[in-house]
């Protein structure tokens, strides 16, 4: 059985777009159309699609309110269709916050015409969202916060690396906040465009113990922070005497992604060794498989993300299978494996 996908989009010449390329590829079974959510609601109940591509600014009933109304009544993986500027990266935000699995970029059909790249990614991301795991939302969440007993002095050379793609925005979100502030400084390469990660980052400080920031060039690793790599910037380590502290530069997508995942957890394996701990969450792809695997054989501790808490289990399988992954767990309970972990080493 193919895929059943509606785009729900008030923009005619979007919704011709979104089909005309949804229609190049034979996976995808059905195309249908809604021009607002009322429209789409009843499409829904009517044909249950298996991927439901969402315009953020709608006339009647905006997608953002319609996707919060989907995930508590009809959870149904949803790509948001996003302008990728800075008030889009908001909104993306908030709707991935809301479960949304993934987002592509608002169509123009010059970019479409012109960018085999742009279709690719549409394509890679409904089918991918179509065996993504979505969950009914619950309004509240008790966050666990975690102590972490550190009989370490303040020179510590202990860091934790973090690769996270698709679904990762709500993963890291549940991650970081349970890590107390005198938690060893941490790097994170979560996939997404440039305009988005220094507001991801700042929504993040708001709610962590720990300070999350989006990394500038020549950033010092430190206790209690997070560097989160800029989109479309590759995020290296490097050391000079004691400090461990981050290089970043352009270069070519590696594994398809700058930043990429293997990027970082390669610079770490031959920067920190075993000093580091890597972790692999929720993504498509393979992105940080074989960096984790490196990072291991140079005697780090690594970690994956279970299949069951995934909401798409790519990367973390990838790197499950070759032997990349020391310890598999849920996303709930790795902070404390991690934490538990550290103590031991002490």
């Amino acid at each position: 059985m193919g895929i059943k996908v509606l785009i729900v989009d008030d923009s005619a010449t979007a919704r011709a777009i979104l089909s005309e390329i949804l229609q190049s590829d034979s996976d995808i079974q059905s195309i249908d159309t809604a021009p607002d959510a009322y429209i789409a609601r009843d499409k829904i109940v009517k044909n249950r699609p298996d991927v439901v591509c969402l315009d953020v600014e709608m006339p009647r009933m905006d997608g953002i309110t319609f996707l919060k109304k989907l995930m508590l009544h009809m959870p149904i993986p949803v790509v948001m269709v996003s302008s990728l500027t800075q008030k889009g990266a908001q909104t993306t935000l908030d709707a991935l916050e809301a479960g949304a699995v993934d987002f592509i970029a608002k169509p123009h059909s010059n970019i479409y015409n012109s960018s085999n790249e742009i279709q690719e990614e549409l394509l890679q991301k409904v089918k991918s969202a179509a065996n993504a795991k979505v969950q009914k939302r619950s309004s509240t969440e008790l966050i666990k916060q975690l102590h972490y007993k550190s009989a370490l002095l303040e020179t510590t050379q202990k860091l934790i690396a973090v690769g996270s793609s698709t679904g990762g925005v709500e993963a890291l979100k549940e991650f970081l906040t349970q890590f107390p502030r005198n938690t060893p400084g941490m790097l994170i390469v979560q996939h997404m465009p440039s305009d988005f990660t220094k507001q991801f980052a700042e929504r993040l400080d708001g709610i962590c113990q720990m300070d999350v920031r989006e990394a500038k060039d020549g950033d010092t690793v430190n206790i209690g922070e997070v560097l989160l790599a800029p989109g479309d910037k590759h995020m290296v380590l490097r050391r000079s005497g004691h400090r461990y502290f981050v290089q970043l530069g352009g270069g070519q997508k590696i594994s398809g992604h700058r930043p990429s995942v293997d990027v970082m957890f390669n610079s770490v394996s031959k920067t920190a060794g075993a000093n580091a701990i890597g972790v692999i969450l929720t993504g498509m792809g393979a992105d940080g498989a074989k960096g984790l695997l490196n990072m291991r054989k140079a005697g780090a501790m690594t970690f994956g993300q279970d299949r069951k808490s995934c909401v798409v289990y790519g990367m973390p399988k990838v790197a499950q299978e070759i032997g990349g992954v020391i310890k598999q767990d849920s996303l709930q309970a790795l902070p404390a494996d991690i934490l538990r972990f550290l103590e031991n080493k002490e």
